[in-house]
């Protein structure tokens, strides 16, 4: 049996449409629903059983963890916007801790997913060494409660024989889009081209970049699960840490809206708005994730380039009637 928290969500409901893919079925899915559009990421995936994310521990006992095969913890508040700082340590750090507690105490491989934004401005760079964690500086609350909790691990004399925290880096594709502000530029510069025939992008409030130049490492989420589920699939036990999950190369919003307009046949047409004063302050300008550790543990894998993956996400997804993996 696998356990998938956040099976309902963005990365999550991919990361089980995948596991379908590749053959299981046994499938557990805890997330918490509310009255967003979530629940629709639920339509077609194959699992046996929903558990609400508030009465997991309350419902499980013994029987029920010694069935558990894999854990993958993609559930937690993703908003990097938000600042109940309270919030995000019962949910990030607090929730993550029990789970990660069961999954030694029974020896169940635990896969979760941890953040880029963990690494701040990028002063210190974006190498997953573990050396470095205990030193990064993350510029917003949710970066810092991944942070607390990449480091806690590393402080616990016990822990499964297999197990591993991904730093996503800028993850876009199909079922993102219930995510309201947080969606991708990808989908929302979909809709703004589909309904004004432009799309705006934030200028640039530094002078060494210019305005669309900011970069980021944009990765596919069919890529980011397909890792995923290898890291956690391994049978070399001596792998198990924390790794980036990006490409390993960083590219601009002028060059992921670009190829928003290729795929979609359009003229391109951008117009530059300023950013918001509340987020400048926390607002990253450059990533790109250091994949050797994961070129090493998965010397075979291969991620799509931007310009592939932004075609298959609006010419297979956004563009068809039924969008949902």
């Amino acid at each position: 049996m696998i356990l998938v928290t956040g099976g309902a969500g963005f990365i999550g409901s991919v990361l089980v449409k995948e596991l379908n893919y590749r053959g299981y079925s046994n499938i557990i899915i805890v997330d918490r629903l509310e009255s967003d559009e979530k629940w629709k990421n639920l339509r077609k995936l194959d699992y046996i059983d929903y558990i609400h994310a508030d009465i997991l521990f309350e419902q499980s006992d013994d029987s029920f963890w010694e069935n558990v095969e894999y854990i993958y913890h993609m559930g937690a508040c993703s908003s990097t916007t938000e600042n109940d700082v309270d919030y995000l340590w019962a949910n990030n750090v607090l929730y993550s801790r029990e789970l990660f507690n069961i999954a030694a105490e029974y020896n169940i491989p635990f896969v979760y997913a941890s953040s880029a934004a963990t690494y701040g401005d990028g002063e210190l760079g974006y190498d997953d060494s573990h050396e470095k964690i205990r030193s990064l500086m993350p510029l917003n609350p949710y970066g810092f409660s991944k942070h607390i909790f990449d480091k806690w691990i590393f402080q616990q004399e016990k822990k499964p024989q297999k197990w591993f925290g991904l730093k996503f880096f800028n993850v876009f594709g199909p079922n993102e889009y219930h995510k309201g502000d947080m969606r991708s530029l990808v989908h929302k510069g979909f809709h703004q081209i589909q309904n004004d025939g432009q799309v705006k992008l934030f200028k640039s409030h530094r002078p060494d970049y210019k305005d669309g130049e900011q970069l980021r490492d944009f990765v596919y989420v069919k890529d980011v699960v397909k890792a995923s589920i290898s890291l956690g699939e391994s049978k070399d036990e001596g792998i198990s840490g924390i790794y980036n999950i990006g490409t390993g190369e960083s590219r601009t919003f002028l060059d992921l809206i670009k190829a928003t307009f290729v795929a979609m046949e359009k003229e391109e047409n951008i117009v530059f708005v300023d950013m918001p004063e509340n987020i400048r302050h926390q607002y990253q300008y450059y990533t790109q994730a250091n994949m050797d550790k994961l070129k090493k543990a998965l010397p075979f894998f291969q991620f799509m380039s931007l310009e592939a993956a932004v075609k298959d996400y609006v010419t297979q997804h956004l563009q068809v009637k039924d969008s949902y993996l």
